[in-house]
């Protein structure tokens, strides 16, 4: 009989947990992550924290009595595969809620679904805003909570000659739109824009653009496996973190421990969550995580981000004494959560978290140091309605 890895051996522990020695039975979820293609790189440690979660939970009797039995689908970093997985899960599965997704492209495809069907998507990563579905609770950044202040901290530091450069999807083009609209009101430039596929390697001629018209600094909203190959080609034409800064808004931990620390050492991010933060319930997390999962793995944003959606999910049906979806949401609002990163609170007006923004710098070994931070967690405002130079986004 072949030995089971590590994941596969939780899974189904999760799942035999669920189904047996407790006579109240069990209560099904669903995590539904790209744990092939593309996005693998990043989602697939999102879905280690929320199984990691799930265990806690199951370890101290479940919710509402009952055990949680997950069912899980892999999205294959493909937008019509994640929406044909979500409604397997609502429909011939029944689960309660999902757990999932990581682009704006796979929540855009699976909006729907979940809005057809009256399911609750738990979405785990910053994204452009300009929404706010019933059926999805949003735990990552809205703009204001990550865009718009890195974009005020590049401008304040390194000047105002910016290169916008991003996958070609939903999340990189209206963050750069927003962006655009913001360099306007700063009296900065944008001296570029530039978009490519989904797992695109080649950026010889991107480089060559870059060096011609000279930013100060790169914005940079690639995803996936195209940031390895983007930075790796970047040092190589002898740019470096001293001489171009990039601010990257998908790069975690997780990604500079596959991308390399070589390669992005000195180079920023901005997030919510690192795993150097300083709370007392941070290192907590990180040394549970590590011991599920391994010494040489480390946390970030989207993956504390799920870690925080289980929870705030398991609280709201305590709070509303049901897992029916319509009440789980009423629960939520003003529902708060001492996470990682800190208290976090449920916006009841559009289903997004307050979060406090941290600016950090990715260091010779790989963590990220912050490096700037607002003082406290910031209200959501996923459609920029506090910004006079937004209207009309």
């Amino acid at each position: 009989m072949k030995k089971l890895t590590g994941i596969a051996a939780l899974s189904i522990l999760l799942t035999i947990s669920g189904c047996s020695g407790n006579n109240k039975g069990s209560i099904k979820v669903g995590i539904l992550h790209s744990l092939s293609g593309t996005m693998a790189i990043s989602e697939t440690a999102v879905r280690d924290s929320e199984l990691l979660a799930i265990k806690e939970l199951n370890k101290n009797g479940g919710v509402l009595g009952k055990k949680i039995k997950v069912i899980e689908e892999d999205g294959a970093s493909d937008p019509a595969t994640f929406s044909e997985k979500a409604r397997k899960l609502l429909q011939d599965d029944k689960v309660v809620t999902v757990f999932g997704c990581w682009t704006s492209a796979s929540r855009k495809a699976v909006k729907p679904v979940f809005e057809e069907l009256f399911g609750l998507l738990w979405y785990p990563v910053q994204y452009e805003g300009m929404e706010a579905s019933p059926n999805i609770m949003y735990m990552g950044a809205s703009p204001n909570q990550q865009v718009v202040p890195a974009v005020d901290y590049c401008a304040e530091n390194f000047g105002k000659k910016m290169f916008l450069i991003g996958s070609d999807y939903v999340f990189p083009r209206t963050a750069n739109r927003i962006i655009k609209a913001q360099l306007s009101q700063l009296n900065a430039e944008c001296v570029g824009e530039e978009y490519f596929p989904m797992g695109h390697i080649e950026f010889s001629e991107l480089i060559e653009q870059i060096r011609k018209e000279k930013p100060d600094v790169i914005i940079n909203s690639l995803n996936g496996d195209s940031n390895a190959q983007f930075f790796r080609q970047l040092k190589d034409a002898g740019f470096t973190s001293a001489n171009l800064p990039v601010m990257s808004f998908s790069i975690a931990e997780e990604e500079v421990s596959s991308i390399g620390a070589e390669y992005l050492s000195g180079h920023l991010v901005a997030w919510n969550y690192y795993e150097t933060t300083e709370t007392p319930h941070n290192e907590k997390f990180v040394n549970e995580y590590k011991s599920e999962y391994g010494l040489n793995r480390v946390t970030g944003d989207p993956i504390e981000a799920g870690y925080i959606a289980v929870h705030m999910w398991a609280k709201a049906c305590e709070k509303a004494g049901s897992f029916d979806v319509e009440a789980v949401r009423v629960a939520s609002k003003g529902l708060s959560f001492t996470a990682p990163e800190g208290t976090v609170t449920i916006d009841g007006s559009n289903q997004h978290l307050y979060k406090q923004v941290r600016i950090g710098k990715i260091n010779k070994n790989g963590l990220i140091d912050e490096i700037w931070s607002t003082p406290g967690a910031i209200k959501p405002d996923p459609y920029l309605s506090t910004y006079e130079w937004a209207r009309g986004l």
